[in-house]
């Protein structure tokens, strides 16, 4: 068969993976975790309380929640790559409108906007993974994809705090602005590059033979009639505790460290900076463990090494155990959507691999909804977020203990 990409030194899957990483650099990194920086200094100019900075991102997983379930299925009529596209440019638009917002109400319908783009482009990029990649290297192909966020860390830990000390105390409104464009950009990018199939560059999925078909749709569908009826639910269930304890600390640590701690934002923000870093190396190192030790394996892991961090911030040990906990977290940041996003291929097939993606994402998505708002509640009533740390925690516990109890893949051999 043409190689019709014979010109370039690697196969073009890499490509797609190169592109995917900035679209979640895009959707997730600025669209999501970019907040926790934005929010101290938002909180002060439109007086925000515990509980409405806990909503804001209560409301973005519920726009997030809103697309997650149909973009599987949406990503199958019309392309993965023009979901994409326009999943962007509407997550690079409604930042650009929040940077006008003058209202606890206005931040919350748009950001809400901004959660229904980023969950119909995550979803999407990730199923890609399943087309391009066979199970023996899916993982740390999405391993790569996800680091996306981690670069958007890196960027708000640094960028955020220097816009505010220029421009001052309005210094959110510029950096939701620069960061709504730059998600534009990226969404012009991801149209000119992403293809939705190896075959249509002439090519097989990474890790198939010279004489392997592309792929069989009879087994894939036989795949996810197996297994949809009890796998996918364990698989949401742990994916929905991830999406619980992860969130609480992405959202609250760098407020944690300002009003609670007494450290400066620039000093917090180089601590946030810090799990964005320590985040690159999460997708990568654990996608490959899942390849070779098992997803259960995996899973298990990321999940001991967050338990811990959610203690450590949570007793308010000294110093040293802050940076042990930022350690933790960053180190398995983006862990368990890399294993996850290879586990529905082993489990369903490549062609329904962004179906199932998207539905455990879905109740993922409930657990990103309710743990901000749960915390942030927590945390007015307390004076505190260590409770809501210490409730992270033992949900932590309770994911090792469901992942346990996964079953293997059965394989088509």
């Amino acid at each position: 068969m043409q190689n019709s990409n014979s010109h370039l030194p690697f196969h073009y899957g890499w490509v797609v993976v190169f592109t995917g990483t900035l679209c979640i650099f895009a959707c997730l990194g600025l669209g999501r975790f970019a907040l926790g920086m934005l929010l101290p200094s938002m909180a002060t100019t439109l007086n925000l309380t515990y509980s409405q900075m806990g909503f804001i991102s209560t409301g973005n997983f519920l726009g997030y929640l809103a697309s997650v379930l149909v973009s599987g299925s949406l990503a199958l009529k019309i392309g993965a790559r023009k979901l994409i596209f326009l999943a962007l440019l509407l997550v690079g638009f409604s930042m650009i409108l929040v940077s006008r917002a003058k209202s606890f109400n206005s931040v919350l319908a748009l950001y809400f906007l901004t959660g229904i783009g980023s969950g119909a482009s995550n979803v999407p990029v990730m199923g890609l993974v399943s087309h391009w990649f066979e199970s023996t290297i899916r993982g740390k192909a999405a391993g790569f994809i996800v680091i996306g966020s981690g670069f958007a860390i890196v960027l708000s830990g640094k960028l955020i705090p220097f816009v505010n000390r220029v421009v001052g105390p309005g210094g959110w409104r510029t950096s939701w602005l620069a960061l709504g464009c730059t998600v534009l950009v990226i969404a012009f990018i991801s149209l000119i590059l992403i293809r939705n199939r190896p075959d249509e560059k002439g090519l097989r999925p990474i890790g198939s033979g010279a004489s392997a078909p592309f792929y069989s749709e009879a087994i894939d569908k036989m795949k996810a009639r197996l297994h949809k009826k009890k796998v996918i639910y364990h698989l949401g269930a742990i994916y929905f505790l991830f999406g619980y304890t992860y969130v609480i600390y992405a959202t609250f640590i760098v407020t944690t460290l300002v009003k609670e701690r007494g450290f400066s934002e620039s000093i917090a923000g180089n601590f946030w900076s810090w799990v964005g870093f320590l985040s690159l190396f999460s997708g990568p190192v654990f996608g490959t463990l899942s390849d070779r030790l098992g997803r259960k394996a995996g899973l298990m892991a990321v999940f001991f090494l967050q338990m811990i961090s959610y203690l450590l911030v949570a007793t308010k040990l000294p110093g040293l155990f802050l940076y042990l906990s930022i350690g933790f977290y960053g180190i398995v940041a983006w862990s368990i959507p890399s294993i996850m996003a290879a586990a529905v291929g082993d489990y369903f097939g490549a062609h329904r691999a962004g179906q199932a993606f998207g539905f455990v994402t879905f109740i993922f998505g409930f657990g990103q909804i309710i743990g901000p708002a749960v915390a942030g509640m927590l945390a007015e009533k307390t004076g505190s977020f260590s409770g809501s740390f210490y409730m992270a925690a033992a949900f932590a516990a309770i994911a090792i203990l469901l992942t346990a109890f996964l079953k293997r893949p059965q394989t088509t051999h």
